[in-house]
């Protein structure tokens, strides 16, 4: 008897357009510099055309035009295969975004809500297997970790709290590249708390390159970072690296344009 054919597995990519008001984007750890929106729309397209060759179905939203810092959906959301967690963005201006992505998520996932006092911005989680490391940052504090904790913990998860310093979140530091390797800053946060992970430095010169997207065995990778690049080449990573010049003057980075989780 013929065996029964387990369904193919579908990776969903949400994203949002640019606002036009990306110009008046909050900012922490960077000086305000001109941003080209029509530039940047271009940049983000490219983006989405890779997300696609990558294997992904691109969904996505329309611009808000009020929310400047709205094309960075990665920090509206965690999503995990058991359910999605909408955060509560640690700048206040941001909390406006959460509700259209929670929109656009109640089809795939049930969702729970991060409650006041809790802040937590989804750039501050990184997700290994059944383990969330999440950045202690200043848009992240320990009421919301908590309360991620709770919520996982009965579906198996560990949660680990790592505090981040000189950077916005903590996949501005570290991200994952490969199964068992990461991509790290080790200036900005304490690699121990990551334990016998294999870890490619950025280059000294490029402090900012540690965002990278893992994609099955590829890649997404900004521009800009040429020596951790090849860094990372020499390590065998296979890369897809986009231009996302304008978009790294709002502290964006390749993780934050999109939220990618399978159905």
């Amino acid at each position: 008897m013929a065996g029964v054919r387990a369904a193919p597995i579908m990776l969903i990519a949400i994203t949002r357009e640019i606002s036009p008001s990306i110009v008046r984007c909050v900012l922490t750890h960077l000086e305000r510099e001109p941003i080209d929106v029509q530039k940047a729309k271009a940049q983000h397209q490219h983006y989405e055309r890779s997300l696609a060759a990558a294997g992904c179905l691109v969904h996505t939203l329309p611009a808000e035009t009020d929310l400047p810092d709205s094309v960075f959906v990665e920090d509206a959301a965690i999503v995990l295969d058991e359910l999605a967690i909408i955060a509560r963005p640690g700048a206040a201006s941001r909390r406006a975004e959460t509700d259209s992505v929670a929109g656009a998520l109640r089809p795939y996932r049930p969702l729970s809500f991060i409650q006041p006092p809790g802040t937590i911005d989804g750039g501050d989680v990184l997700r290994l297997g059944k383990q969330l490391f999440i950045g202690l940052s200043c848009r992240t504090n320990p009421q919301a970790i908590e309360q991620v904790h709770r919520l996982l913990s009965p579906l198996g998860y560990t949660v680990h709290s790592v505090a981040v310093h000189g950077c916005l979140h903590l996949k501005s530091a570290v991200t994952q590249v490969a199964e068992n390797t990461l991509l790290m800053n080790r200036a900005w946060l304490d690699q121990r708390a990551f334990g016998q992970m294999d870890i490619i430095d950025v280059h000294p010169s490029e402090p900012h390159g540690a965002n990278a997207l893992l994609l099955g065995e590829r890649v997404i990778y900004a521009g800009g970072y040429p020596a951790t690049c090849r860094r990372l080449m020499d390590h065998g990573i296979s890369l897809e690296v986009v231009p996302l010049s304008e978009l790294a003057k709002a502290e964006g980075a390749v993780t934050c344009c999109s939220l990618v989780f399978s159905v």
